[in-house]
């Protein structure tokens, strides 16, 4: 550890040899300064159609405006007894936590809940597959988010060797018959899947390293995830094209802008949602060059 006064994390880390974009990189997580073909790229990698940040005071109006709406929302919920889930998976550093922190920010917490679970115990090793994730399921009237789901065997799990390939195959072929069976059941069933690029990663990767306050973030999953990018990228893509059904289909957002995508994913619930008091004109149009359905919309 470096003294105090920096703020650098390091715990002797060597510079990592990576691809991008079919070159050999060197990156360094433990330098301070951020690589200039990081830098000039984090927010355009993978083919982001947009070369600049959405403006904070753009944002923070439309933000309020549609978490208005989310109260709304939520009361008709209570109301009805109507139940939602929502999934946000993606790569690290995707920001998942943050899409689901403004979802829930002006929420009544009591009905409306995150669910970010450790690995499994040895008693739910030894269960179903899906068990331990419908012990979390809403009951009449609430909201649960669940900040990585039932996915994480369609991503880290065959990527990190943490399931066997065969127990990767019959995933991949129950989830859609168990997410038929949720819609079936009448819950609100949504899966968001926030897609980054690789400079995009790399950049918040490094800022966690080398910040007091979000340092806690970085772990050694994360080194061992930069090194596998494409490795991710194929288990993406074969998660989405096989689970992706009419009962569970996948919402992709490209989400290198935080503020654009967190505004893509709220006003995707709201327009989807047929609460009582709901206003389209305050809602607004998606941005179909940052969300849809699909493979159409995933980063390179």
């Amino acid at each position: 550890m470096k003294n105090s006064d920096d703020t650098s994390v390091t715990d002797g880390t060597k510079p990592l040899k990576i691809n991008v974009g079919g070159k050999e990189r060197l990156f360094d997580i433990d330098d301070p300064k951020l690589p200039d073909w990081v830098e000039e790229n984090k927010l355009t990698a993978g083919g982001y159609p947009y070369d600049k940040k959405m403006k904070k005071e753009e944002y923070e109006p439309a933000l309020e405006a549609l978490q208005i709406e989310l109260v709304k929302a939520q009361a008709w919920m209570q109301k009805t007894g109507e139940r939602v889930i929502a999934l946000f998976e993606g790569r690290d550093a995707a920001g998942k936590g943050g899409t689901i922190f403004v979802l829930h920010q002006y929420m009544n917490p009591r009905s409306a809940r995150t669910v970010a679970l450790t690995k499994p115990t040895e008693t739910e090793r030894g269960q179903w597959y899906f068990q331990r994730y419908v012990e979390h399921f809403p009951t009449a009237g609430e909201l649960v988010s669940f900040d990585r789901s039932w996915y994480n065997r369609a991503g880290v799990e065959p990527v990190m060797g943490f399931c066997t390939p065969e127990q990767h195959k019959n995933f991949l072929e129950e989830a859609p018959r168990f997410e038929k069976m949720v819609r079936s059941e009448g819950i609100h069933f949504f899966k968001f899947w926030l897609d980054i690029g690789q400079q995009t990663q790399l950049e918040r990767f490094h800022d966690r390293r080398h910040s007091l306050l979000k340092s806690w973030k970085f772990s050694p999953m994360d080194i061992a995830g930069i090194t596998r990018w494409n490795d991710y990228t194929i288990a993406r893509n074969q998660m989405i094209e096989t689970t992706h059904s009419k009962a569970g289909p996948w919402t992709v957002v490209r989400a290198n802008d935080k503020r654009r995508a967190r505004l893509a994913v709220i006003r995707r619930l709201l327009l989807a949602l047929p609460y009582e008091g709901r206003d389209l004109g305050v809602i607004g149009e998606e941005d179909d060059k940052i969300i849809g359905e699909g493979s159409s919309l995933l980063l390179a």
